[in-house]
C-alpha cells in the first residue's frame, strides 16, 4: 500500500494553463511542456481576459503568462489572479527596455518567477527555454501564492515616509545580500526603508538572466533613499550606495589602500550560479572578516550555505529570511541547516533589522 501511495504521488501531474497572444508560441511551449511526464497542459488562452476566466474556473497549479497581449495585457491579468484566484505565475518576457520594466512589475503584482522568451533571428529558441521552463514550473508548484499574499499588508510604510537618521560611523564594514526566486519584490522591500545616510554599502546577488539587473538596479534606484546602480568593475565601494552584480559576472570584494573595491569576473567558472552568492559571500569573509552582516532572502537551492559558513568562521553576522514569508525557502533554509545564524526574521522586519545590527 506505501508503494501504491508512493507511485501515485509520482505520476500526480502539475496542471499548467499556457498564456501567449502568438499560436505558435502556444503550440511551442504546449509540446515542450507535456514533454514532461509530470507536466499537463490542461488548456490554452490568447489574452488576458481569456487567462483570467480559464484561471478561476480551471484552477490550474502554475499559469504561463505573456505580458503583452490583446484585448488585457498580462500584467492586468495577473493583479485579477492575484486578487481573485491567487495561482502561481510564470510570466514570459522580453528582454528589452519595456519589458524589463514590465517583468519586474509583474513580480512585484505576485509573479514567482520568469523565463526570458527574447526574440534570436526572428524566432523564439524554444529548445533553449525547455529546460529552465520546466524547471520554474515545478518551483512554481510548491508556492503557496495565499500564504505570501497574507502577508504583504504588514509592511510598516512609516519607515520608507521619515527613514531614520543613521550614525555616520559603524563596525559593520559591509551589508551583503543573496537572493534567487522572489528577490526584486523583496529587495525592494528592504531597500526603500534603509535611510539615505546609512553608514555602509549593500552588496547584492540576484539570481537573474543577462541583462535583466541593469532594469532591476533602475527601478530599485526609483523606491529607494539610497543609491541602488548595477555593479561596475573596480568601482570604490561607497557608505549608502547599493550595487547590483551584473548578471553573468561573479562579484567580489577587494581591498587597495585601505579602500573597497568591486571586482568583476568569470572565475569561478564551476560555480552552478553567476553571479553567486558563495563567491560574494567568501570574498567577503577574507577581505572584511567579522565586519560583516549577511542576509539571505529567498531562493531555490543553496548558494550562499557554504559563504555563510565562511562568514560565520570570521565573526559576522548573518540573518536569513523566515519560511513564513520566503516564496522559496530554498536558500534560506540551506544557510540555516549549515551555520547557526544570528536571526531568522520575516522579510517585513529584515530591514529593521540590519538597521539595529548596524
Amino acid at each position: 500500500m506505501n508503494d501504491d501511495i508512493a507511485t501515485g504521488a509520482k505520476t500526480k501531474k502539475i496542471k499548467v494553463l499556457v498564456v501567449d497572444d502568438s499560436a505558435f508560441v502556444r503550440r511551442a511551449v504546449t509540446r515542450m511542456l507535456e514533454e514532461s511526464a509530470d507536466i499537463q497542459v490542461i488548456d490554452v488562452a490568447a489574452d488576458g481576459e481569456m487567462a483570467f476566466e480559464l484561471t478561476k474556473n480551471l484552477h490550474p497549479d502554475v499559469v504561463t503568462l505573456d505580458i503583452k497581449m490583446p484585448v488585457m495585457d498580462g500584467l492586468k491579468a495577473l493583479e485579477m489572479i492575484m486578487k481573485e484566484c491567487p495561482t502561481p505565475v510564470v510570466m514570459l518576457s522580453s528582454l528589452t527596455e519595456k519589458g524589463g520594466e514590465n517583468t519586474l512589475k509583474a513580480l512585484e503584482l505576485g509573479a514567482v518567477d520568469f523565463i526570458d522568451k527574447s526574440l534570436a533571428g526572428g524566432h523564439m529558441d524554444i529548445s533553449s527555454l525547455a529546460e529552465e521552463l520546466i524547471y520554474k514550473i515545478h518551483i512554481a508548484a510548491q508556492v503557496d501564492v495565499q500564504k505570501l499574499l497574507s502577508h504583504s499588508g504588514e509592511v510598516d510604510k512609516s519607515l520608507f515616509r521619515s527613514p531614520k537618521i543613521m550614525p555616520t560611523s559603524s563596525n559593520t564594514e559591509v551589508v551583503l545580500i543573496g537572493t534567487s526566486t522572489g528577490g526584486p519584490p523583496a529587495l525592494q522591500e528592504i531597500l526603500s526603508k534603509i535611510p539615505e545616510h546609512f553608514p555602509c554599502p549593500i552588496l547584492i546577488v540576484q539570481h537573474m538572466p543577462v541583462g535583466f539587473t541593469a532594469s532591476l538596479a533602475e527601478r530599485l534606484d526609483r523606491t529607494s533613499h539610497i543609491f541602488v546602480q548595477e555593479a561596475v568593475h573596480r568601482e570604490p565601494i561607497l557608505a549608502g550606495h547599493a550595487y547590483i552584480a551584473p548578471a553573468g559576472k561573479h562579484m567580489k570584494i577587494k581591498r587597495c589602500g585601505g579602500e573597497l573595491f568591486i571586482d568583476l569576473g568569470m572565475f569561478p567558472e564551476a560555480a552552478l550560479h553567476r553571479p553567486s552568492v558563495d563567491v560574494l559571500f567568501e570574498s567577503a569573509s577574507l577581505v572584511c572578516e567579522g565586519k560583516c552582516i549577511a542576509v539571505v532572502l529567498t531562493g531555490m537551492g543553496k548558494d550562499g550555505s557554504a559563504g555563510a559558513l565562511a562568514l560565520k568562521k570570521a565573526g559576522a553576522r548573518i540573518l536569513a529570511e523566515s519560511e513564513e514569508t520566503s516564496r522559496v525557502f530554498g536558500m534560506p533554509k540551506a544557510v540555516i541547516e549549515t551555520v547557526k545564524v544570528d536571526s531568522v526574521v520575516p522579510l517585513h522586519e529584515v530591514a529593521e533589522t540590519i538597521l539595529k545590527l548596524v
